[in-house]
């Protein structure tokens, strides 16, 4: 059976990167296609700004409760890389699921509290959070046997199930929970749709020869880097979730229209990670890996964050004249999901590392951040100024962390290798 080199090498050539990064890349295109539409036609035509601001916030309460989904999607990779047992990894997925089920009870009430939404459009954002587990734990498989074209395939399906229902609901009249929850029944379907998907790969019967490190698949395991995928979460989503608690409720429509460049520029990229992640963890690679990946990804912000600066002036055409103060500053929404890429990608060198600890940093960061923002923001444009200083702050400083420590465990394994 191969070897995590071996699975490597089968796409690590020069065209085999191209290739896994356009499946995985046109795949996450169309998802995010899919959840930009349902933000500007809801702003457009369905919802006025109080109301899309509450739907905003909805969709961002449930992207920080879905972290388990991401920690299992990135522990299975590196199962299924290792050799782990099919029936173990299928074992600890249906764990995390049940934890994230218990989670949607306790936390939607506080939830609630926090974001200064109705009981009812919290749950029906959170609701769906354990199905997208069970959607993490079916691309991990995919993403870990690098079938990348068809987890492109699967990404870009479940971005048109869980958009449809949304969209339809509000072009029926239904407010934010309603749509929220016509989203969770779209989410309902991907997750089947990707189950099939898994099983068709052929990947679902045990194998009795695990590779070095697979024992390393429990609730633990997840649990570390659902650390580290909170504090990304967080980190792209407190400046959005606080907004309704420091704006008005016009300015906070305003800011999560703009929001939307931030998400852009922060999920375009993401196939970088997901590809280059089996060379994140391989010790050999993984220096270079973390180098190149970061330098794709800000090549990228940097394109869509003067792209963003050139088409401000579209806002309050494409959109209402009520986004007109987003013009001179969208591209900085676009700088802030660019940087916080970055920070995405150095957060999955630690996961793919077992580093998590290098996490404390980003949590540092939007600690400073929030206290910022409760005792001195007062304005879209502050509030945006605050987010921008943090992700770049953050992932600055996580990145440079990453490379030394690959460094140091470069130059220590040189010295223990005999000439």
């Amino acid at each position: 059976m191969a070897g995590p080199n071996d699975r490597v090498a089968r796409w690590g050539g020069r065209g085999g990167v191209l290739g896994a990064l356009g499946w995985v890349a046109a795949g996450s295109m169309v998802a995010n296609v899919c959840s930009y539409a349902i933000h500007l036609t809801a702003s457009r035509w369905w919802l006025d700004t109080a109301e899309y601001s509450e739907l905003a916030v909805g969709l961002s309460a449930m992207l920080v409760l879905t972290v388990a989904a991401l920690a299992l999607q990135a522990v299975v990779a590196r199962a299924v890389v290792r050799r782990a047992d099919p029936d173990r990894i299928r074992r600890v997925s249906v764990q995390t699921t049940l934890l994230v089920c218990l989670l949607v009870v306790v936390a939607t009430a506080p939830t609630a509290w926090v974001t200064s939404m109705g009981v009812d459009t919290t749950a029906a954002a959170l609701v769906a959070a354990p199905l997208l587990t069970v959607i993490g734990a079916g691309q991990g498989v995919l993403q870990g046997h690098s079938h990348f074209r068809l987890l492109g395939w699967v990404l870009a399906a479940v971005g048109v199930l869980r958009t449809v229902p949304v969209i339809a609901a509000l072009a029926l009249g239904a407010g934010p929970a309603g749509a929220l929850l016509a989203g969770a029944g779209g989410v309902a379907v991907a997750a089947v749709v990707v189950l099939a998907a898994v099983r068709t790969a052929g990947h679902t019967r045990s194998s009795a020869h695990a590779g070095p490190g697979a024992a390393d698949l429990d609730l633990f395991a997840v649990a570390r880097a659902s650390g580290v995928q909170l504090v990304l979460v967080v980190a792209a989503s407190i400046d959005l979730l606080l907004s309704r608690t420091v704006l008005t409720p016009e300015d906070a429509g305003i800011y999560a229209l703009g929001a939307i460049a931030t998400k852009v520029a922060f999920w375009l990229p993401q196939a970088v990670g997901v590809v280059f992640y089996p060379g994140l963890a391989d010790p050999a690679t993984s220096r270079r890996s973390l180098m190149a990946a970061v330098g794709v990804v800000a090549a990228i912000g940097a394109i869509l964050t003067l792209g963003a600066g050139l088409a401000g002036p579209l806002v309050p055409v494409l959109v209402r004249p009520d986004y007109e103060p987003l013009v001179p500053i969208l591209w900085l929404f676009a700088y802030t999901g660019a940087m916080l890429a970055i920070l995405q990608v150095a957060l999955l060198s630690a996961i793919a590392r077992s580093a998590t600890a290098v996490s404390a940093v980003t949590w540092v960061v939007v600690a400073v951040e929030v206290a910022v923002i409760v005792t001195v923001v007062d304005g879209i444009i502050a509030l945006a100024s605050t987010a921008a200083l943090a992700a770049t702050g953050a992932a600055v400083t996580t990145t440079v962390l990453g490379l030394r420590r690959t460094r140091a465990r470069d130059d220590v394994v040189a010295a223990a290798t005999p000439e």
